[in-house]
């Protein structure tokens, strides 16, 4: 550490495991400084953050002091010179210290410095220092810790000048292993793996290497010494112990590499059938076991990728959840989606239907005045749609007094200042859509005659356009109005009426013939009546199923009185259905009924909407768009195996019903195949015992039992034998007629259904054997007469059955010796016996013999088993006569034949240039041949493979000598070799260009250079050599030299040339390098310096 300066308070000392906190005071500052921790001239360890490195920072509000800390877990790499620089805007300062590594230590320290900031910045002075010579005196091991330390990158330029330095001192290599490391070798993730190797030497000192850094004992890595042989284990073995290995004794190494495998992805959740409209974004989500993992997406067998896909479709990553974006479906997207894992794949279905356009709330005739306002109104059910409204079918356009508005679904027409011009037909026409919607618009002219005479009341109340007289009907939630003009002179009283309550009660004060009083409107409650002049309101906001019934309006004057009645109906939507359940299922279907909703909203049922999803997912798929009327529906197209669950939606001519309760989970089964190897067991006078095997596509709804049934022989009337399934398989009929002949059938039972039968070939006679004893003949398997052939390691499982009353003894012989070898198995069941060998060897070959026995009564088979392997190679091979163009082989048949006869041999040549093996003759029957067509001038040797039943032998067997075929007569005398002359003087390739760059980001610049001998490169700035500056890293690869320039500021621009120079010559190029500011505004930065602190 240099001595303490002006700027620092307390400086770190070089310590071996170490925290360094570095404190900042920031009260002078606008914004939050930067800290950055570097090793040697340019490593910037930021990037090398993680266990090894770890990086904190603390800011104090109170004393504004900020803290960064740089945590150290050393190890031997870490030795070194360090320097972390603080900035902030046009200040900084810097600091150096070093880390030696001695050993071990349990304990970590911690040390402070603290920065105050000035304007001057700190000049570190570099000691020079001879890389060469330390590396000269290094291990091999450390050469890479010390380029790190030094800021050396082209390590590879590295080691081959100090190969050429240390070519007069190559080390003299000593034999001390016996058996080295393998070239490579292979793990799976997470297991553990053993490098070994025997040393000629056993008390030699032996050291493991890990791409170049020595690996310390642990709980993962762990030494074995035994003998002469040492041995590494890694346990647990991850993707970072993939790398090189070396084993150094003495002056002596041995590589090798291991390679770890990750497990295989696997799916851990499926994807979801979609059924959606044209138009509709599409979502395809599939979940895998592993983070990162790649997966590749299909549809109906083409690859679907971020090349080939184009705008259409879009690939999503979000850890273990991976998505396929359909943007705008189309009918064209109809299909099945794959996706693949190299573990697993998954599959859904997408179908698109046409979009159809439905009407919520249609607009209605409406009768105004004048100087009022009219409003359209309708409601569809997209709410993207725009459309056009026209008046007698004109197109109505936007002023002063017409407005048109569309917010969501709703689309309103509104006119201000109704005249009676504005009266006509209306219609709204949504656009892409065979549709209209039209409503009238009555313009309404009040006339009011004074007459000097009393009138009687009058209600003028038009419900025609209801459908019904009297009868109003009102959307529940919707306001219902209802302007009811009155007449008569004086102004009438008016009462409204719910049955027998008054409603609201309005009585004009003046009574004069021709004056009329405008009376104030008690505007209470949701239910109210309002009036002005001579027209009342009836007014109900946001319509209950209560407000429903029956009201009246009576006016009354002196002239005398007029009432009328009205009945007000309320409308919803139908409440949802009930009892959804599923009644039966097939292979890739159920049947669902539901009960209608108990309130259909006081308008008839439409249909319904059905809805399906997989337990355990979120989407639904509607499997319906029209509705449907029945409350029976077949949901096809389902998984057999999955579990479902179905909703129901009520339509009727108002809207759609809230979802039905979720149907109880049913899953599509199928019923299983036929029982197999049915067969009686036993037989008595009034009994039959029948067994069986189970059947071979038993399916995902399991085995619930078995339904034994019989029949007499030429009858077609079965009888089922047990009245509940039974598990086991076999079953034992009773209460059989006695000698009458009867027929069995089986048959599995599961939820599905039943499955087809198996039924008995033959028909068995019911009558009890008192006292027999026999015994038939054993009856081979037509493959166990002749000769078994099998291959060594292949398994051996041979069924022999038999029959026998009682059950006979069994007794296996091996060339008539008993057999006791503990590789071969037997099992003896009353019908049959099993020999079984798990992996055949040479030495099974042979006679086995099957004895049973009952008491005095035997019978014995003989089956002949041969178990063979590939042959060896031919042996004394060798080249008899060269004649021509023609040499004579002569060989001796294998010493192994593989325990089977030699078919064949197959012959190569391979000449002594190119020692390629090129195939001569197959299936050589005799051992011998003539080889002709050689080459002159080449000399040839030749293998033999042996061949038999299990292929060509494994090695094969190499002529001795060679047969070279002579040339006659050419003597070729080759030109004298003259050697090119590669001097030049130096020539610029490619020169340098123009550059503009931003201050603060790092800047290259770059030409490219040709000479011989190599010339020497110069780089200037305005006509000033660049000599050892921290700013600037020089470059030259292969003849390419780049100068980088470390966050350029503004006094970094200029010209720059770079000059190549050797005894031949100079060449020399140059380039105008602009560094300019970015472009921000010092409001923004100082807005961003509040938000920090």
């Amino acid at each position: 550490m240099s001595e303490l300066s002006g700027m620092f308070v307390l400086k770190p000392e070089s310590v071996t495991d170490i925290t360094f906190v570095a404190k900042v005071d920031s009260s002078s500052l606008l914004r939050k400084p930067n800290m950055k921790w570097l090793k040697g001239k340019w490593l910037d360890l930021g990037s090398k953050a993680g266990k090894h490195l770890q990086f904190k920072e603390v800011y104090d509000r109170n004393t504004k002091v900020c803290v960064f800390i740089l945590i150290i877990k050393v190890v031997d790499g870490d030795a070194g010179g360090y320097r972390c620089e603080v900035t902030s805007k046009d200040k900084c300062d810097s600091c150096t210290f070093e880390v030696s590594v001695q050993g071990r230590s349990g304990d970590r320290q911690s040390y402070y410095c603290h920065l105050p900031f000035c304007k001057k910045h700190k000049e570190v002075v570099v000691e020079e220092v001879d890389v060469w010579e330390i590396l000269k005196a290094a291990k091999p091991c450390d050469y890479e810790k010390i380029a790190f330390e030094y800021g050396i990158t082209d390590l590879r330029g590295m080691l081959k000048r100090l190969k050429n330095m240390r070519k007069k001192v190559e080390p003299k290599i000593t034999d001390a292993f016996l058996r080295k490391l393998d070239s490579a070798y292979s793990v799976d993730k997470g297991k553990k793996i053993q490098l070994s190797v025997e040393l000629a030497d056993p008390n030699a000192p032996l050291k493991w290497l890990k791409n170049g850094q020595e690996i310390k004992p642990s709980a993962k890595y762990v030494f074995e010494s035994v003998g002469n042989k040492r041995t590494l284990t890694i346990n647990k073995c991850n993707l970072s112990d993939d790398a090189a290995y070396e084993c150094v004794v003495e002056e002596e190494k041995c590589f090798t590499e291991v390679f770890v495998k990750e497990p295989p992805i696997t799916i851990t959740k499926l994807l979801d059938d979609v059924h959606t409209v044209v138009g509709e974004k599409v979502e395809f989500e599939v979940e895998v076991s592993e983070e990162g993992a790649n997966v590749k997406w299909m549809k109906d067998g083409v690859e679907l990728n971020r090349e080939t896909a184009g705008s259409k479709y879009r690939f999503k990553k979000d850890g273990k959840r991976h998505i396929l974006i359909i943007n705008e479906a189309t009918t064209e997207d109809i299909g099945m989606y794959y996706v693949f894992t190299n573990g697993g794949e998954s599959k859904a279905e997408l179908e698109v239907e046409d979009k159809e356009l439905q009407v919520l709330q249609s607009i209605a005739d409406l009768t105004v005045k004048a100087a009022e306002q009219a409003v359209f109104k309708c409601e569809v059910s997209d709410e993207k749609v725009t459309g056009k409204w026209f008046k007698d079918g004109v197109e109505v356009l936007p002023s002063d007094r017409i407005k048109m508005t569309h917010i969501g679904r709703t689309h309103k027409l509104m006119i201000d200042d109704v005249k009676p011009s504005d009266a006509g037909d209306y219609t709204f026409v949504p656009d892409g859509y065979a549709l209209s919607l039209s409503a009238k618009l009555n313009f309404l002219e009040i006339k009011i005659d004074y007459v000097p005479r009393q009138d009687p009341p009058k209600i003028h109340l038009d419900t025609s356009a209801t459908g019904s007289k009297n009868t109003i009907t009102v959307v529940a939630g919707n306001k219902l109005r209802l302007d009811v003009e009155i007449t008569g002179e004086p102004a009438p009283t008016v009462c409204w009426m719910k049955g027998g309550e008054v409603r609201k009660n309005r009585k004009h004060s003046h009574h004069s013939p021709h004056t009329h009083s405008n009376v104030v409107s008690e505007a209470e409650g949701r239910v109210r009546v309002e009036t002005r002049k001579t027209l009342s309101s009836f007014v109900i906001e946001g319509a209950e199923k209560e407000d429903e019934g029956r009201y009246s309006i009576t006016v009354t004057n002196p002239a005398g009185e007029d009432k009328v009645e009205l009945f007000v109906r309320i409308v919803d939507v139908p409440n949802p259905p009930e009892n959804v359940k599923c009644t039966s299922v097939g292979e890739d279907s159920g049947t669902i009924t539901w009960d209608p909703p108990a309130f259909d909203g006081g308008v008839p049922i439409k249909g319904y909407l059905m809805e399906r999803k997989k337990v355990g997912s979120s989407r639904w798929t509607k499997l319906n768009f029209d509705v449907y009327e029945s409350t029976t529906y077949e949901a096809k197209k389902m998984i057999e195996g999955v579990l479902y669950e179905m909703r129901v939606f009520a339509v009727n001519g108002i809207g759609i019903s809230q979802p039905s309760a979720n149907s109880k989970p049913f899953m599509p089964i199928a019923p299983t195949s036929e029982p197999t190897r049915l067969m009686v067991d036993d037989v008595t006078d009034t009994t039959c015992a029948l067994k069986w095997r189970p059947p071979e596509r038993i399916g995902a709804g399991g085995i619930d039992g078995y339904i034994i049934e019989y029949c007499i022989e030429g009858s077609d009337q079965w009888v089922q034998a047990n009245e509940e399934p039974v598990g086991k398989n076999q079953y034992r009929v009773k209460g059989l007629p006695v000698g009458e002949k009867m027929l069995f059938r089986v048959v599995a039972v599961n939820i599905a259904g039943r499955s087809p039968p198996v039924t008995l070939t033959q028909a068995v006679t019911i009558r009890e054997i008192m006292g027999q004893r026999c015994l038939s003949p054993i009856r081979l398997p037509r493959h166990l007469r002749n000769k078994l052939v099998k291959f060594v390691g292949e398994k051996v499982n041979l069924v022999i059955p038999f029959q026998g009353k009682p059950r006979p003894v069994v007794t296996w012989f091996k060339d008539g010796v008993l057999l006791e070898d503990n590789t071969v198995g037997t099992r003896t069941s009353e019908v049959d016996t099993i020999i079984f060998i798990r992996s055949a060897e040479r030495t099974h070959s042979g006679k086995y013999t099957l004895s049973v026995q009952i008491e005095n009564m035997s019978d014995s088979a003989d089956i002949y088993i041969q178990v063979v392997e590939k042959p060896g190679p031919p042996i004394a091979v060798r080249v008899t006569e060269v004649w021509g163009f023609n040499a004579a082989l002569e060989w001796k048949p294998p010493k192994d034949d593989g325990n089977c006869e030699i078919i064949g041999y197959t012959i190569q040549k391979a000449d002594m240039k190119t020692k390629d093996w090129f195939t001569v003759y197959e299936h050589n029957r005799r051992p011998s041949c003539t080889v002709s067509d050689l080459v002159m001038g080449n000399e040839y040797f030749f293998r033999v493979f042996s061949e038999n039943i299990c292929g060509l032998s494994d090695e094969a067997g190499i002529s001795k000598n060679t047969a070279l075929i002579t040339k006659t007569g050419l003597d070729y005398k080759p030109p004298p070799f003259r050697e090119m002359d590669v001097n030049r003087s130096p020539k610029f390739t490619a020169p340098l260009v123009d550059r503009c760059v931003v201050a603060g980001y790092a800047a290259a610049i770059s030409c490219a250079v040709r000479g011989y001998p190599k010339p020497k490169i110069i780089w200037m700035k305005n006509n000033m050599i660049i000599r050892e500056d921290p700013k600037f890293l020089m470059q030259n690869n292969q003849g390419v030299l780049t100068l980088n320039i470390r966050k350029p500021s503004t006094f970094d621009g200029g010209r720059y040339s770079c000059r190549a120079i050797n005894d031949l010559g100079q060449d020399e190029v140059e380039c105008k390098l602009e560094v300019r500011e970015p472009q921000k505004t010092l409001s923004a930065v100082v807005s961003l310096n509040r938000m920090i602190y």
